[in-house]
């Protein structure tokens, strides 16, 4: 009988070294990353890195990232940065990006106050905004993503087809405060157009806004230094931050005027796009002038990126990083409206992100 019991004791004991091997060779064969504090391991935050150097297709970090985005700033800018996040979630689907529109004056203050990650901008940032920026310690990075024209508006109804640069000036300067006909204008002396004796109701953006400040540059700023005023347009107008509220107020009338960005207007119904003579003739805005430049009321668009948000941030990095790819650059801002960069200029914006 103390045969059989020896054996069932060294079987019971081979038996235990068996399976604790067993469970040591499963161990090895996890691969051998170590977990982190979150209970990642090390292969997962490669796949933010290989997403970085992609510069021609779409992300291809495969939901690996999770996190939040935050963007404020110009309302032109805006549709882009939508469109971007939107496809950005078919590869990256826990990385909530916010998108805001107040403006892109508004959208500085918030960056340089470091309450967002990204501003979108439809101009560039101006040099006291960027003081502040560096008085909060923010440096950032700016990142041209397309071009986009400033479609110039009248009622379906005005016989008007073209205006140039003295006829805006005419009608929205600074010097045509109280002006409540299109045939006022003239009054200044600078116009050649015979502009109707009709009612005048202007609908544009307010100061907080980039297309404010562009529509200003392009086309009043020259005209106002040169008669000694202010470079702004009168006050009484119709100012609104939001672009389509500014298009239903030129729908509203046959003799009104106004202006947005193109994309926000090329498909407006109700609304007739005026030609614009900036010195070389009567223009119209389209693609292919606001591309090459022939347009004379356009713009490129931008966004500035927080770099010390970025370097914590592997979300905004891998956002930023999609941005700038052919889905970016290319896909996002055609499908809004806007017109694509060229591919140097592409080339020069991809290279400002990778060298940040």
């Amino acid at each position: 009988m103390r045969l059989p019991r020896l054996l069932v004791l060294i079987i019971g004991l081979m038996t235990t070294f068996a399976l604790v091997a067993a469970a040591c060779g499963n161990d090895d064969d996890d691969g051998g990353a170590a977990p982190d504090s979150a209970g990642q391991t090390d292969s997962g935050g490669d796949s933010v890195g290989s997403s970085s150097s992609d510069s021609g297709s779409g992300g291809d970090s495969g939901g690996s990232i999770s996190g939040s985005v935050t963007i404020s700033g110009s309302s032109t800018v805006e549709p882009i940065s939508v469109r971007v996040a939107e496809l950005f979630e078919e590869v990256e689907p826990d990385v909530q990006v916010t998108v805001d529109g107040p403006g892109t004056g508004d959208g500085f203050k918030l960056f340089c106050e470091g309450e967002t990650d990204i501003s979108d901008a439809s101009r560039p940032i101006k040099d006291s905004e960027a003081a502040d920026c560096a008085e909060s310690g923010i440096e950032f990075v700016e990142l041209r993503v397309g071009i986009d024209g400033i479609a110039v508006m009248t009622g379906e109804g005005n016989p008007v087809g073209c205006v140039s640069f003295n006829d805006i000036y005419g009608l929205v300067g600074p010097e045509s405060t109280g002006f409540g006909s299109w045939s006022d204008a003239g009054s200044l002396g600078l116009t050649t157009s015979n502009l109707p004796d009709a009612e005048l109701d202007i609908y544009g953006p307010g100061e907080e806004s980039g297309t404010f400040d562009s529509f200003i540059e392009i086309v009043l700023e020259d005209i106002a230094d040169e008669r000694g005023q202010d470079a702004t347009t009168r006050p009484d107008y119709n100012a609104n931050a939001d672009d389509n509220v500014i298009i239903q107020g030129i729908q509203s009338s046959d003799t009104s005027f106004g202006w947005v960005g193109f994309a926000f207007a090329a498909h407006a119904s109700g609304v007739k796009l005026l030609d614009v003579d900036g010195g070389d003739g009567c223009v119209g805005a389209n693609a292919d002038t606001i591309a090459s430049g022939e347009y004379p009321v356009s713009r490129s668009l931008y966004i500035y990126v927080n770099k010390a948000k970025a370097a914590a941030n592997p979300a905004l990095v891998a956002y930023v990083d999609y941005y700038m790819s052919d889905d970016g650059l290319g896909t996002a801002v055609s499908d809004v409206g806007y017109v694509n960069l060229t591919d140097d200029a592409k080339g020069a914006t991809r290279a400002n992100w990778a060298g940040r």
